[in-house]
């Protein structure tokens, strides 16, 4: 029997940075739907939490499990449910990207306490703000502000 435990910090946001997510009730029924999805596909999510135009899930990748595939099942779905549950006015789409970095198991409970901390946390940063310093910190290319 083979034993993998892979984590991830996936992240990926609403298309064109819209705020959608604007409601902490929406950002709620969201989150726990995608972890109950997840359930049923087999992805196992640790930590799911975001802000208004964003998402953050800490996964452990299971040994038949990319990240793509991962990725498309939790967004895919997650907008269609979006959309049939006409939680938003306009039609709800996420962007085509999304960023992901693996985790050391020593690094969990602060992954863990940062997706936890979103809505105080982009207080004070928005999520443009700090996708830039991520990009400038490893060398990615910067992304234009979007808010």
């Amino acid at each position: 029997m083979s034993w993998v435990r892979i984590w991830v910090h996936l992240v990926f946001s609403t298309k064109n940075g819209e705020h959608y997510l604007n409601s902490h009730e929406i950002r709620v029924r969201l989150f726990e739907h995608i972890k109950q999805n997840a359930l049923e596909k087999d992805i196992r999510i640790e930590s799911v939490n975001g802000y208004q135009d964003h998402v953050h899930c800490l996964i452990s990748l299971g040994k038949d499990q990319t990240i793509s595939n991962v990725a498309k099942l939790i967004k895919g779905e997650s907008s269609f449910w979006i959309n049939q549950q006409r939680l938003i006015h306009n039609k709800f789409a996420w962007q085509d990207d999304y960023w992901a970095v693996g985790v050391s198991e020593s690094h969990l409970d602060a992954v863990r306490n940062y997706i936890y901390s979103q809505e105080e946390h982009h207080k004070k940063k928005t999520f443009t703000e700090e996708v830039n310093e991520f990009m400038e910190k490893y060398g990615w290319a910067l992304i234009k502000a979007t808010n």
